[in-house]
């Protein structure tokens, strides 16, 4: 598999798997096939892992990493996991981040994390913007969130930090250039730039892939996030949502997105991969694949390498 630059963490491969699938969010899985699953990812030369306590009932996906990491040791595999900080009235950042942070190390039996993200909107810093609860302020991002990365990386106990970069875009790319800076991101990248029900700020989501950009520009590394769109980007959706959740709404619309991948002879998800991987800027992309089926379609798209500019240009039209 292609290996990517990606910071601060050197060199990791072109895919991540991530948590979600893993941890039965997009979908039913059980133990034992998300267990082969990571073990199958590893083999096919997935570096990264990118989990978070909130991917599964009881910590499904930081569970299961641990147990396939014990069963059999990969200590070069990197580890992604994150905290959220929803109430920020709260306070006490310092110790609910690290309380967040050693309750991850003892599910995944590790010492330290590879990268630790913040996995909370950065609520706008315009007073008449709209703002959804369950977001941070950046005086407290800015003024202590940062301030203990800062410290838990010169501690050891992360290599590297960064921000789930979905929300209000100003904010998020004031986020981006400002020193300290993140060492990565996790930015939206997928064929229509859809955004789904991450995006909870009205009324125009903000062009995802500027975001990217403008991290890549600032020295920060970015994963790929929703490149399927919450599987509104392949054949069917896996798991019962109503109709009007943003997936299936976004399923609907995808539906030329479809088409188009049965023209050029692949699949939509494949296809949906192979368009994050060409994107430029971004240095992996996080898979949600629950199962080994799913993984090898995956790594299948990843190895037949990008896509052309008269593929990029139709499904651009698409838009």
């Amino acid at each position: 598999m292609q290996t990517r630059d990606f910071g601060r963490l050197g060199r990791i491969s072109a895919l991540t798997l991530g948590g979600g699938g893993i941890g039965a969010v997009w979908g039913d899985t059980d133990r034992a096939e998300a267990t082969a699953t990571v073990h199958a990812a590893i083999d096919a030369g997935i570096t990264m892992m990118d989990l978070a306590p909130s991917y599964g009932d009881d910590h499904e996906a930081e569970r299961v990493a641990g147990e396939a990491l014990r069963a059999k040791p990969a200590p070069e595999v990197m580890i992604t996991s994150k905290v959220q900080l929803p109430d920020d009235e709260q306070r006490d950042f310092a110790a609910r981040i690290r309380r967040s942070l050693h309750a991850s190390l003892r599910r995944l039996g590790r010492t330290h994390l590879d990268l630790f993200l913040l996995h909370t909107h950065l609520r706008p810093r315009d007073a008449a913007a709209p703002n959804p609860p369950d977001n941070i302020s950046w005086e407290h991002y800015r003024g202590e969130v940062v301030v203990e990365f800062e410290r838990l990386r010169d501690e050891g106990l992360i290599r590297a930090w960064g921000i789930t970069a979905v929300g209000y875009p100003a904010t998020v790319l004031d986020a981006l250039r400002d020193t300290p800076r993140p060492d990565a991101a996790q930015v939206i990248v997928n064929a229509l730039d859809l955004t789904g029900d991450l995006w909870p700020f009205d009324p125009q989501p903000p062009a995802n892939e500027d975001i990217a950009g403008m991290a890549s520009q600032n020295g920060v590394a970015v994963s790929a996030i929703r490149v399927v769109a919450a599987g509104s980007l392949t054949a069917g959706l896996d798991r019962p949502i109503p109709a009007d959740h943003p997936a299936a709404l976004d399923y609907v619309r995808a539906e030329p997105f479809r088409k188009l991948a049965a023209e050029l002879g692949e699949t939509p998800a494949a296809l949906a991969h192979r368009y994050a991987l060409t994107v430029p800027g971004v240095a992996t992309v996080v898979l949600g694949v629950k199962n080994r089926a799913e993984l090898a379609e995956c790594v299948a798209a990843e190895a037949r390498g990008p896509l052309t500019t008269e593929e990029l240009r139709a499904i651009r039209a698409l838009r």
